[in-house]
């Protein structure tokens, strides 16, 4: 062959060998994503050579399912603050692997959670949800009974939040808060739950206790001033020591089996752990209570509607339908773990005649 061969031969190779190789987003593992709406890193999902979606969460912590073969770039949604992100998140070109939640190709950010929980909170005071990212079909309820948010007494008259104390669970895309919200002059305890999907609220739970609304024959008065006040001594935001943090299994599974073994629930309290109930007693955690060994299995006394986990900070929280020796109460309970003990065990509840609104 003469070397005019040789040189278009050579030629030809080249072009072949670069239209098989990697091209300019990523190669056949998957692109590296790009930041998440409020500034983080996009949560796994199985990805094309050029990114496919990530999963939807679950509320149970379950796995996301992988993106599509061969997909394009997918764009994160909006944040609080409307910017956006780009690029899948990485992963294998066969196989998915667990995600974090949030929406496909989104992600789901502790930053995200707690700048909805801030939107939610100046929305309520406001009287004007029109602000809020609501999902289409969004369900909302207020003390067990489902209604259009902004329409309820307490959506039209409440004030500014005094305080609240949040988990974040960026694996389930919900978080949870205990918080203080004025109603006219009074201050009241308030619960509330919201579940995150491609940035926009599908889920939001609220229990509002108003005086006379826990009627147990064991109940005691609201004191919603005393959830401020010890708020700093539990330290409710401060981040745990990584040595020191409960892992997810650990804070959900003790939620699990202080519901399900109650009263014989309660394992692991230091000496000085208080619960408060509505923010009045100031009890002993221990107060009434005992440690059984094992895990108390499927059944129980009370079931776990929902358990959230935030490892960062140490705090796990569950709803059920507390209902011993009563009609039922919708119940969330909220605590603080640290070093393998529990420090805080806070609920807030009300008579709902056993009845949450998301039977």
């Amino acid at each position: 062959m003469n070397p005019s061969s040789f040189l278009s031969l050579g030629v030809a190779l080249a072009l072949t060998l670069g239209a098989c190789g990697p091209g300019e987003n990523g190669d056949a593992t998957g692109g590296t994503g790009g930041g998440g709406a409020s500034g983080g890193t996009v949560g796994s999902g199985s990805q094309s050579s050029a990114g496919g979606a990530g999963g939807t969460p679950q509320e149970a912590s379950s796995a996301s399912s992988g993106g599509a073969s061969g997909g394009a770039t997918s764009t994160g949604g909006a944040g609080p603050s409307g910017s956006t992100s780009s690029g899948g998140g990485s992963g294998a070109a066969t196989g998915g692997t667990s995600g974090s939640g949030g929406a496909p190709g989104g992600d789901c950010t502790r930053e995200l959670l707690d700048g909805l929980l801030d939107n939610y909170f100046a929305a309520l005071a406001a009287g004007d949800p029109s602000s809020l990212p609501l999902a289409e079909g969004v369900k909302f309820t207020e003390n067990g009974m489902q209604a259009e948010i902004g329409t309820t007494d307490f959506w039209r008259d409440a004030g500014e939040v005094k305080h609240s104390q949040r988990a974040l669970d960026t694996e389930a895309c919900s978080a949870g808060a205990q918080a203080v919200i004025p109603e006219g002059g009074r201050d009241l305890p308030v619960a509330l739950r919201i579940k995150v999907e491609g940035s926009e609220l599908t889920e939001i739970e609220t229990i509002v206790v108003r005086p006379g609304d826990y009627t147990a024959s064991f109940a005691v008065a609201s004191n919603p001033a005393a959830i401020i006040a010890i708020s700093d001594e539990i330290g409710w935001h401060d981040e745990v020591p990584e040595a020191e943090r409960a892992t997810r299994e650990e804070l959900t599974s003790w939620i699990d089996k202080y519901f399900r073994a109650f009263p014989s629930g309660v394992c692991d309290v230091t000496g000085a752990c208080k619960r408060l109930e509505n923010g009045g007693g100031n009890f002993s955690c221990r107060t009434g209570a005992s440690c059984s060994a094992g895990d108390p299995g499927s059944g129980g006394t009370f079931i776990p509607r929902v358990i959230l986990a935030d490892e960062v900070r140490g705090i796990a929280i569950g709803l059920t339908i507390f209902d011993f020796m009563t009609d039922g109460h919708l119940d969330m309970h909220m605590i603080k773990m640290s070093g393998g003990q529990v420090h805080a065990v806070h609920a807030i509840l009300r008579d709902t005649n056993g009845v949450s609104g998301w039977e």
